[in-house]
C-alpha cells in the first residue's frame, strides 16, 4: 500500500533529522513552507509534525515554532527511527551501539534456541543457511538472508522481550553488513559461520552456540572499527 501523504512528509523529515540536516534544538521551516515544499496541504503537514512529535524528534510550542528535539529523547527503538537511520550515512557511534545491543543480547538468544528450538524453529534457521548460501554472490540479497537467519535465531530463543528486539537486530545488521560485507567474494566463510552456530543449535548444545555468536559478532565489530578507521 502506498503510504498516506502525511506519512510520506514525515518519513522525509525524519530522515533528515537523524542524518543531521537539523541539529537537535534547531527551529524546522514553518507550516506553510513545509506545505510548500512538498507540495501538500497544511493538514498533511500537520498531521506529519505529529508523526515526529510521537516518536519524539520533534517538539512543537505555540509561538515558538517546531524545534528538534536532544537525540537522547528520541523514541530509538521505533521501527521507523531505525529505518531512517539506515537510509543515512552511517554514523560510527550509532553504529557502534547497535552492535553493543547485539553483543549483549544475540549470544544469550542462540543459547537459549538451543534448549527451546521447536522442530520448526530449527527449519527455518536451517532454511536461512540454504538462503545464504544460494545469496553468497548478491550482496543485497545476502544481507537480507543474514538478517533472515538472526531473526530466526531470536523466535527460537521463545523469548517475547528478545523478539521486540528484532527491529534493533535488523536494523543493525542492514547496516553493518552492507559495510563489512562489501566484496561477495568473502561471503562463503560467513556462511560457514552461521552454519556452525544453526548445527550447535540443533545439536541443544547451549554453550558452543553462545560462544559461537558470541566470536560471530566480535569479528562484526572488529572489520566494523577497521572500515571506521579505529582498530582498537
Amino acid at each position: 500500500m502506498t503510504p498516506s501523504l502525511s506519512v510520506q512528509v514525515a518519513r522525509e523529515l525524519g530522515r533528515r533529522i537523524v542524518a543531521g540536516s537539523f541539529e537537535p534544538g534547531a527551529l524546522i521551516d514553518d507550516e506553510n513552507a513545509l506545505a510548500e515544499r512538498f507540495q501538500v496541504s497544511r493538514v498533511v503537514v500537520r498531521d506529519a509534525v505529529k508523526i515526529l512529535v510521537g516518536k519524539g524528534l520533534l517538539d512543537v510550542r505555540r509561538g515558538i515554532g517546531t524545534k528538534v528535539r536532544p537525540r537522547n529523547e528520541w523514541i530509538l527503538l521505533d521501527d521507523d527511527v531505525l529505518a531512517w537511520h539506515i537510509t543515512a550515512t552511517p554514523r560510527p557511534e550509532f553504529i557502534n551501539q547497535l552492535m553493543d545491543v547485539r553483543l549483549a543480547f544475540e549470544p544469550r538468544a542462540a543459547r537459549w534456541a538451543a534448549e527451546r528450538a521447536t522442530a520448526e524453529d530449527l527449519k527455518a534457521l536451517e532454511e536461512a543457511c540454504k538462503r545464504m548460501e544460494e545469496e553468497k554472490g548478491a550482496i543485497e540479497k545476502f544481507i537480507v538472508a543474514d538478517a533472515l537467519f538472526h531473526q530466526a535465531m531470536l523466535r527460537a530463543s521463545h523469548n517475547e522481550f528478545l523478539n521486540a528486539m528484532e527491529g534493533v537486530i535488523y536494523s543493525a545488521l542492514l547496516v553493518s553488513v552492507r559495510i563489512t560485507n562489501a566484496d561477495p567474494r568473502k561471503n562463503s566463510h560467513s556462511v560457514e559461520f552461521h552454519r556452525e552456530v544453526y548445527e550447535a543449535v540443533a545439536r541443544g548444545d547451549g554453550d558452543k552456540a553462545e560462544q559461537l555468536t558470541e566470536k560471530l559478532l566480535n569479528d562484526a565489530i572488529r572489520r566494523l572499527k577497521e572500515n571506521f578507521g579505529d582498530a582498537k
